[in-house]
């Protein structure tokens, strides 16, 4: 039995993937995102107090469309990453990446050997359930789930090109938001020191025969990181369309019941989750 990942085969017809973040751990959201056409779901579990077990369900719900789930552990995670594996996410997405070395041992944690070291269980989704043998399912493993490294700090866009060639990394990816904080720029996301990085990390993976991710606060920014020659965009996230839309309810009540007030107000009325 074998189960492609969406976004290797699209890859393999030269063709970008969308994404999108979801945040809430109901596995209906998972499900529905999947049936609608999202090709890709960031599952957060850096950030996010998610257990494995309740992303094992959201994954099982994506499959129910053959949507890729991208796990992101949370820097040094190694263990955990291969248990998000196990259960069946087709990505990883390692925040934090710091050199090539680090680099190194996310691919001995998350590839079978010859590529890595990664443990063998064999009887979880991922192979699925016993029903695949063993020397298949570790070259289809191998082969059919990806690696994003994530870039968040000067120091590591030092080193770019060394860890842009280290085997069995499949995708580079900016991380925005980390990236200005750590910058001394927070939040400036139109600071050309961001766009920089960006352009060096997507120049450091197409040297290196590899491809990089972006996040993209509009469908215009996804469009032009496509046009750059992106091959996965994150846009939209389920936090944000459920704020946008209750503050566009709120503030169209407010129209004929004026004293209407939120009990926090958000000065901009935006997430930076929308802008990035």
């Amino acid at each position: 039995m074998h189960v492609h990942s969406r976004v290797l085969r699209n890859l393999s017809q030269g063709l970008p993937t969308l994404g999108s973040a979801l945040h809430l751990i109901d596995p209906t959201v998972f499900e529905m995102a999947s049936l609608m056409g999202i090709e890709a779901i960031w599952l957060d579990l850096e950030h996010h107090p998610t257990s494995v077990e309740t992303a094992a369900n959201l994954i099982r719900a994506a499959r129910v469309g053959g949507t890729d789930v991208v796990a992101r552990p949370a820097n040094g995670e190694f263990a955990r990453m291969a248990r998000l594996l196990e259960a069946g996410a087709r990505g990883i997405m390692y925040p934090r990446c710091a050199s090539a070395d680090e680099a190194r041992e996310v691919v001995r944690w998350a590839k079978f050997a010859p590529v890595g070291e990664r443990g063998f269980d064999g009887s979880g989704p991922d192979v699925p359930f016993l029903l695949t043998p063993m020397t298949q399912y570790l070259q289809q493993a191998n082969r059919e789930t990806f690696l994003i490294i994530q870039i968040e700090s000067q120091g590591a866009l030092d080193q770019i090109e060394q860890i842009a060639a280290v085997p069995g990394i499949d995708f580079l990816m900016l991380g925005p938001a980390d990236f200005s904080i750590l910058s001394g720029i927070p939040g400036e996301f139109q600071n050309p020191r961001i766009r920089s990085a960006l352009e060096r990390v997507a120049t450091a993976a197409q040297q290196a025969g590899i491809h990089w991710a972006a996040t993209c606060g509009s469908l215009e920014q996804a469009q032009e990181y496509v046009e750059m020659g992106a091959k996965l965009v994150f846009h939209g996230c389920d936090l944000v369309a459920i704020f946008q839309e209750f503050q566009r309810v709120v503030d169209g009540f407010k129209k004929f019941r004026p004293s209407v007030e939120s009990v926090h107000q958000n000065q901009n009325g935006s997430s930076y989750l929308a802008q990035t």
